[in-house]
């Protein structure tokens, strides 16, 4: 099975001729899920059955038990590809709702599900969206748990989910790991994590377990599947009496003045500033520098911020080399795919900027 969007044509020829539809591939392979970011060939992550049931069952596991779930995001994305898949190994079926997630369909979706253990897989954009509807706010707080995957959660918006009484549980995978295979900083059932050349600043995170893909459709050099049940993932990370923290992308990290500053780090000091609703931390290219720390940011409503406050902020936290040395105010913030933000639009709209 090759997951595609439905309602895009010339996307679906697109991966289906670029993943070789039709081609042999490995009897044991149940799905191929496309990683494709925002540019280069899918290569598409080859998830066996066994894989992902091993992903359903341990988030059952962790989770209390089997239930009826809430399918908000494209069943072509592997969050909720698994969401079908965790439905079929429970005997539910899911309640969907539109992917573009208009809050008022929720507790309507919700009343839907029923009596029992009622699950949600969203990204925080949807969360955040759903704060802003004390209805739908309701209807998230009457569920077992809300898991929210697709890349960091601003600070401010986990704290008005708590506050709301929602449960939500932060997740970490891929489509290589069949899904979120660490909730909250803590591995699933048979998920294995190590470090590569960890030390206080952080190193590469390498996943294993019965979660991981067979390989890829279209092999890459180097294979981060090289060694046997372990995917070497592009984040760099620390791990801290078993419990993973994630600090960002290898490839988004930013090389100025000769040290690395990673963006996710900046980020979650300026998610603490109070006139920060949202942020995004980018490199773009300084003669002096090499690169320059820039950030783009959308006020919260009402208020106003300057860089000199930002860099002091950051400042408290964080070395000196870690503040911008540049702010856009923007009203929101680029996202590809299912709410991750699209650092390379940023850098491709500010890059020329001095």
């Amino acid at each position: 099975m090759l997951p595609v969007p439905a309602d895009d044509a010339e996307q679906s020829a697109a991966l289906a001729t670029a993943l070789r539809v039709g081609e042999e591939i490995d009897d044991a392979v149940g799905a191929v899920l496309s990683t494709s970011g925002t540019t280069g060939a899918p290569k598409g992550a080859m998830l066996t059955v066994s894989a992902l049931v091993a992903s359903a069952d341990a988030t059952h596991q962790r989770l209390g038990g089997p239930g009826r779930w809430l399918l908000a995001l494209p069943a072509y994305h592997v969050a909720g590809f698994q969401v079908l898949v965790r439905s079929v190994l429970a005997g539910t079926r899911p309640v969907a709702v539109a992917a573009s997630f208009d809050p008022a369909e929720l507790t309507p979706a919700v009343a839907q599900m029923g009596s029992g253990r009622r699950y949600a897989s969203l990204v925080a954009v949807q969360l955040d969206k759903a704060l802003r509807d004390p209805e739908a706010t309701a209807a998230l707080a009457a569920l077992d748990a809300v898991l929210i995957g697709g890349g960091p959660m601003p600070a401010a918006v986990a704290e008005k989910a708590s506050a709301a009484g929602i449960s939500v549980i932060r997740t970490y995978g891929m489509s290589e790991t069949a899904g979120g295979c660490v909730y909250d900083g803590v591995p699933l059932r048979g998920v294995e994590i190590r470090i590569d050349d960890g030390g206080p600043t952080g190193g590469r995170i390498r996943l294993g377990g019965p979660t991981v893909a067979a390989g890829y459709r279209n092999p890459v050099t180097p294979d981060p599947f090289a060694e046997p049940g372990w995917f070497r993932t592009d984040d760099i990370g620390v791990l801290a009496d078993g419990t993973l923290r994630v600090l960002g992308r290898a490839d988004d990290a930013i090389s100025t003045g000769g040290l690395t500053v990673l963006p996710g780090m900046v980020e979650a000091a300026l998610a603490t500033h109070p006139a920060v609703a949202e942020c995004a931390v980018f490199g773009v290219a300084d003669e002096r520098l090499g690169q320059r720390v820039v950030v783009a940011v959308v006020p919260a409503p009402g208020a106003s911020v300057t860089l000199a406050q930002l860099r002091s902020h950051v400042c408290e936290t964080l070395p000196a080399t870690a503040a911008p040395r540049q702010l856009h105010v923007l009203g929101e913030l680029p996202l590809r795919g299912i709410g991750k933000i699209d650092r390379r639009a940023l850098v491709r709209r500010f890059g020329g900027a001095t």
